[in-house]
């Protein structure tokens, strides 16, 4: 059993102090109990999420232990193909052998400060808003040599040899941030630049973005790009995509609890907290009880943590007595 706890920790000040107040007794009984492994990440400004290294490594994607490395040494890393892994899930042609990219409708708001990308939850979008969008962006896609899928209301997928090891920001990077810096800058980006400027243009003046406005929504008026690359091979690179549900996983593929991504990037820390509370009681506690060994992955913005079941001789349990893991310091380090 392989639990991955994506947002576990924070680098928001506001959220450190939360974290302060908060007690997790389940989750400091199971860290006494294991033992750290080697930490996956670097900083808040790496282009992929500590969780999302964590699933790649647990999917021996070749590419994870590239981007690892790359991390290390202050580097770029490398793309993860999150969205020909999401492609193949859904048994969409050519998902074995074509370069796939994840397009997100998202808000950009503009200010004197920037270009910054709103939450995308805040556009509520259902599967009809999100099909009608599409089918207004697709011709543009399309006479580029793009081909467009629909995935999820919030997760378009394309495909293009563009997207062949191009790298991009992670949606849970960029949300809430200034774009300038994420910007692909690469020679493959351009013509996904320049489509991004079309639809921009399209959906400024378009009547499905004055429907939202009388509505009191948040405008549709670009999109993002990530989870870039063509498929690896391998025993897991097929299987579902990353999600808190279990429904099309093995029993041995790692399991992801998103429960404290939404009130993260809202920046709402009573939610986090209240949703750490609910892991700690829930999830947690299954570790706990598990007979057989477990491994718990704990990431935030920078870091992710694994702790795992390992034997341990008696000199080792009882040094393990005197050097218990101080919780608080354990979550902030992430």
């Amino acid at each position: 059993m392989h639990l991955i706890v994506p947002f576990a920790g924070t680098v928001s000040e506001a959220g450190r102090q939360a974290l302060q107040t908060l007690a997790l007794p389940g989750l400091e009984k199971l860290l006494y109990r294991l033992s750290p492994g080697p930490v996956l990440g670097s900083d808040e400004y790496s282009l992929h999420m500590p969780h999302e290294l964590a699933l790649a490594r647990a999917w021996g994607w070749p590419a994870a232990a590239a981007g690892e490395a790359a991390a290390a040494a202050g580097q770029a890393t490398g793309a993860l193909p999150f969205a020909a892994r999401r492609a193949a899930a859904l048994q969409l042609p050519e998902a074995h052998s074509a370069a796939w990219a994840q397009l997100t409708p998202v808000h950009l708001d503009v200010s004197s400060e920037g270009i910054s990308l709103a939450n995308p939850q805040a556009l509520q979008l259902d599967e009809v808003a999100s099909r009608e969008l599409l089918a207004i962006v697709r011709p543009l896609f399309e006479s580029e040599g793009f081909a467009l899928h629909w995935a999820a209301p919030q997760q378009w997928l394309a495909t293009h040899p563009s997207f062949d090891g191009l790298t991009s920001a992670s949606l849970d990077r960029v949300t809430g941030r200034n774009l300038a810096p994420w910007l692909p800058d690469q020679r493959a980006a351009r013509p996904v630049r320049r489509l991004q400027n079309e639809v921009q243009m399209v959906l400024y003046t378009h009547a499905v973005n004055d429907r939202r406005e009388a509505a009191g929504l948040p405008s549709v008026n670009s999109f993002w790009l990530s989870g870039c690359g063509c498929l690896p091979t391998g025993p897991q690179a097929i299987s579902s995509p990353a999600s808190s549900s279990t429904e099309h996983e093995s029993p041995t593929a790692p399991q992801v609890d998103d429960r404290l991504r939404g009130p993260a990037l809202a920046e709402d820390w009573a939610a986090w907290c209240e949703a750490w509370r609910a892991l700690d009681a829930g999830p947690i506690q299954a570790l706990l009880q598990s007979r057989e060994p477990v491994t718990l992955t704990l990431c935030g913005e920078r870091l992710a943590q694994p702790w795992t079941s390992l034997r341990r001789s008696w000199w080792q349990q009882l040094a393990a007595n005197w050097r218990k893991p101080a919780l608080h310091s354990v979550l902030e380090a992430l």
